[in-house]
C-alpha cells in the first residue's frame, strides 16, 4: 500500500498537526454540551473534573484513541519519525556489506528511501499454503515448484529458475558481513522466517545477523504488513532491529520441524507456548494450525470465514470477499489475492459445491459474483461436513487433509487437533 495513496492511520507517518484539528473539534463540541464528546474526554482528561476541559485534555484524548499512550507519547513518536526522515539523507548501512532479506519485493524501492542501500534479496516461497516435507533441499524445491505452478500458473522451468535463485541467494547472503531479516507477524512471513532460521542453524552465519520484526505500528488502525508503511516508519523500525541470537535460531528450528511434521502435535504444543524469543511466531503458528478442518464443518478457518461472508452478504464478488476478509474478519491476514482465489476454487467445484457463481471463465475472477448453496448453508451450520463430499487433497504444512480417509481436525471444545473417523458413507 503506497504511503502516498493512504492516510497516516494506514502508513504510520504522523505529524504533530495530524490530531490537532480532531482535538479542536472534540473540544468545541464538548464545551457546547455534547454529552458524547464530554464522555470521551472524561475517560482520558488530565485536568481536574471541577474545571472545564481544555485543549490539552482533547489532545490527550485523541492521542489515546489513536493508540498512543497520550499526547506526550505522540509527540515523542513524531520526533522519532522526523529523526528517521533526516537520517534517510545519509546511507545508514554502508558500515558493513549488508544484505536485506524480505519475503517479497514490497520494500525493494522503499528501503533506499530510508537510507538503506545494501543488497536486497527476495525469498518468497509461500509456506503458508501447500505441502511442506522435511526433505533434501532439491527434492523439497521440486515439490514446491510443482505446487507453485498449480497455484500461480506460469512456465515450470521459469518457476524452477526463480526458486533456485531465491534459495541459492540465502547461501550467498551468508558471505556478507551483515544480514538483516525484515518480517511481520502473519503466518506467510513467520513460516518463511522459521525456514530461514532453521537454514541458518545448518549453515555458516554472517558476522552480524539482525531482525526487524513487528506486529503493530503506533497509530496504525490495522497493520497488515511492512509494505504499507511510509519510509520514515521503516527507518524508525531499522533503529529498533535486534540481533538474532542462538535462542531465536533454536526456536526457528523447532518451528520448522513442527510445521513440516505429518502430524499436528508438535505444532499444537509449540503454538500454545509464549515463544518468548519471538511471541509473534507462536501466534502465527497457531493461526497456521487453524487451517486444519473444523470437526463440525470440515472447513479450515480461511474457508469458513469466506463462506460465512458470502452467506451474510451474497451475492458478492470474489474480490469483495477477499477485501472484506482481509479488512474485517481475518485475525491475522496472510493470503495474497491469487492465493485466496486458489483456495476458493475447490469450494465452487464438485457435485455438491458450497458456492456458485453467475459468471463464466470469460469474467475476471475478482468480478465473479458468488452465492451460497443449500449445501453451503448446511455445512456452515454443522449439519453437513465438507470433507464428506471428498474434496481434493490439501495440505497444512506436512499434514495431508483428505475427505476419503482419516483427517486431522480441530475439536471445537478444546481447540486441540484430533483424528476424524474415516467417512464410510
Amino acid at each position: 500500500m503506497p504511503a502516498g495513496s493512504s492516510t497516516p492511520k494506514q502508513h504510520g507517518r504522523f505529524r504533530l498537526d495530524d490530531p490537532r484539528e480532531d482535538a479542536e473539534r472534540l473540544l468545541d463540541a464538548a464545551l457546547s454540551g455534547d454529552r458524547r464528546c464530554l464522555a470521551r474526554i472524561a475517560v482520558h482528561r488530565l485536568t481536574p473534573v471541577s474545571e472545564k476541559p481544555g485543549l490539552r485534555d482533547a489532545l490527550h484524548t485523541v492521542s489515546r484513541e489513536m493508540g498512543f499512550q497520550g499526547w506526550d507519547h505522540f509527540q515523542r513518536h513524531v520526533a522519532a519519525l522526523d529523526t528517521a526522515g533526516e537520517r534517510a539523507e545519509r546511507t545508514l548501512d554502508d558500515d558493513l556489506d549488508t544484505v536485506h532479506i524480505r519475503c517479497g519485493s514490497d520494500l525493494r524501492d522503499a528501503l533506499p528511501a530510508t537510507g538503506l542501500h545494501g543488497h536486497f534479496h527476495t525469498f518468497s516461497d509461500p509456506f503458508c499454503i501447500g505441502p511442506l516435507h522435511s526433505r533434501e533441499r532439491q527434492a523439497f524445491m521440486d515439490e514446491r515448484t510443482r505446487f507453485l505452478c498449480e497455484v500461480f500458473g506460469g512456465d515450470e522451468n521459469e518457476t524452477r529458475r526463480r526458486q533456485q535463485h531465491e534459495y541459492d541467494g540465502l547461501d550467498q547472503a551468508m558471505d556478507s558481513e551483515r544480514v538483516v531479516l525484515w518480517f511481520e507477524h502473519d503466518s506467510y512471513d513467520q513460516l518463511i522466517l522459521a525456514y530461514i532460521l532453521n537454514h541458518l542453524a545448518l549453515q555458516r552465519r554472517p558476522t552480524r545477523l539482525e531482525l526487524v520484526a513487528t506486529d503493530g505500528i503506533p497509530g496504525v488502525d490495522r497493520f497488515i504488513g511492512l509494505g504499507q508503511l511510509a519510509p520514515e516508519v521503516l527507518g524508525w523500525l531499522w533503529q529498533q532491529r535486534r540481533p538474532v541470537d542462538d535462542a531465536l535460531i533454536t526456536l526457528g528450528r523447532r518451528a520448522w520441524r513442527a510445521v513440516t511434521a505429518d502430524t499436528p502435535q508438535r505444532l499444537d504444543d509449540l503454538s500454545r507456548t509464549l515463544t518468548p524469543e519471538l511471541p509473534m511466531l507462536g501466534r502465527a503458528l497457531r493461526r497456521h494450525l487453524l487451517e486444519l478442518p473444523d470437526e463440525a464443518t470440515g472447513l479450515g478457518l480461511s474457508e469458513q470465514l469466506a463462506v460465512q461472508l458470502v452467506a451474510e452478504r451474497g451475492p458478492i464478488t470474489v474480490g469483495e470477499v477477499f477485501r472484506d476478509l482481509t479488512r474485517e474478519r481475518e485475525p491475522l491476514p496472510y493470503l495474497g489475492d491469487t492465493m485466496f482465489w486458489w483456495m476458493m476454487q475447490p469450494l465452487m467445484g464438485g457435485e455438491r459445491p458450497l458456492l456458485t457463481s453467475d459468471h463464466g471463465e470469460d469474467t475476471p475472477w475478482q468480478d465473479r459474483s458468488l452465492h451460497i448453496t443449500s449445501h453451503g448453508h448446511a455445512v456452515l451450520s454443522g449439519h453437513n461436513n465438507w470433507l464428506d463430499t471428498h474434496p481434493g487433497r490439501r495440505w497444512v504444512g506436512g499434514i495431508a487433509i483428505d475427505g476419503d480417509r482419516d483427517s486431522w481436525c480441530l475439536n471445537k471444545g478444546t481447540g486441540r487437533p484430533q483424528k476424524r473417523p474415516a467417512n464410510v458413507a
